[in-house]
């Protein structure tokens, strides 16, 4: 296998094998996907304005799940809506707010993201939560956009324990810092490539010459394949695929792109579309059970789009076809560095019914990519 393709080390290799207590993401161990620069936080909040808040619930023995929110601006997204897309990569899931989206071309609420049997309570939260915003009194109409993946393995999800409360909690308590990761919000319970998934996350900054705009990503991650970090066969290698798989290849993935670069909706479509370029690096494979989405949103304060503006026009500058190709390069990359994020900073989980998901095997992966780079094919 070309060098190109695994691991690029740090100066002292023995960092691979330092596990210390705090989190520790993919870049951490040595491990850096693409060509393109992160951000300062190498995370979705590295877009100017876009907010992240996650709620936790961890239970007794059976409650095993979250809600995490993204805002795009700090404002009143009703009033001041934007640009947004979304791409279907495999339909099995049940997002919700997808055709106003197509349709107009735009999102007016913070984005949720849950479980599967608790999106109808996120409605619920976030239409209330838009009604009862000030300038909002006289709102008769709210489409709330709701994302979800199924954590039913580890979570009592017939339970549906994600109240209202819990969704308005990751609203409110969204920031701009940095991200956790992990087990955390609506990645509580999630599994990815039989391992314990969760909340990922990934940044890239463009060359001025490229414009200089920010992309970021932030992934639910919860869904099956053949596991592979940076082009090196892992999953492979650790004996978890077969020609049935030896765990349930089924599952979902929510990918949320944000970037500040002036783009419309069309173009935000074809964004999200390299989302899922980015999802098959890592081995993901959108089986036949998996519901694979990708929320795409400009968030420039010069696209947005206000909710009673006087004339019939608007006036605006987005960019260019031709202008697309490093956005795109910074979509995938993104992409595939959160999913790798949240496998990295997921921890061993025991959840419903005593079942137990182990955290990747960070120091047998690692050495195997280490093996890798010291004896390439």
């Amino acid at each position: 296998m070309c060098k190109s393709y695994v691991l690029i080390f740090i100066a002292n290799c023995s960092l691979f094998l330092s596990f210390a207590q705090d989190q520790k993401r993919a870049r951490d161990y040595g491990i850096e996907i693409g060509v393109l620069q992160p951000g300062a936080l190498n995370a979705i909040t590295d877009v100017s304005g876009v907010q992240v808040g996650h709620t936790t619930l961890i239970e007794g023995e059976h409650i095993r799940t979250g809600v995490t929110a993204i805002l795009a601006h700090d404002g009143n997204i009703f009033q001041e809506k934007v640009p947004a897309a979304i791409y279907i990569g495999n339909g099995f899931g049940k997002l919700a707010g997808y055709s106003q989206v197509k349709e107009l071309g735009n999102i007016e609420t913070p984005i949720v993201l849950t479980n599967t049997l608790n999106v109808a309570t996120a409605i619920d939260a976030l239409v209330g939560y838009s009604l009862a915003l000030p300038g909002n009194e006289n709102v008769r109409s709210v489409n709330a956009v709701v994302g979800e993946t199924n954590d039913g393995y580890l979570n009592d999800i017939r339970g549906r324990h994600v109240d209202e409360k819990a969704v308005l909690d990751a609203i409110l308590n969204a920031n701009n810092g940095e991200v956790k990761e992990g087990n955390v919000g609506a990645g509580t319970g999630t599994i990815c490539f039989g391992y314990k998934g969760g909340i990922g996350t990934a940044s890239r900054v463009l060359s001025k010459k490229a414009g200089g705009y920010t992309l970021g990503v932030l992934v639910q991650s919860n869904f099956g394949g053949v596991l592979e970090i940076n082009g090196a066969q892992v999953g492979k290698q650790l004996g978890r695929y077969s020609d049935s798989f030896k765990y349930e290849a089924d599952g979902s993935c929510m990918m949320v792109v944000m970037t500040d670069a002036p783009l419309d909706s069309r173009n935000l479509e074809r964004l999200a579309k390299r989302a899922m370029l980015g999802l098959a690096k890592t081995g993901g494979i959108a089986s036949n059970g998996s519901g694979d989405y990708v929320i795409a949103v400009s968030t420039a304060e010069s696209c947005r789009i206000p909710y009673r503006a006087e004339g019939n026009t608007k006036t605006h500058t987005t960019l260019r076809n031709e202008a697309m190709t490093p956005l795109f390069l910074a979509t995938i990359e993104a992409t595939e560095e959160a999913i790798l994020n949240s496998l990295f900073t997921a921890e061993t989980m025991t959840g419903r019914n005593g079942q137990t998901i182990e955290a990747l095997p960070k120091k047998q992966v690692l050495q195997m990519l280490k093996k890798e780079i010291e004896n390439p094919e």
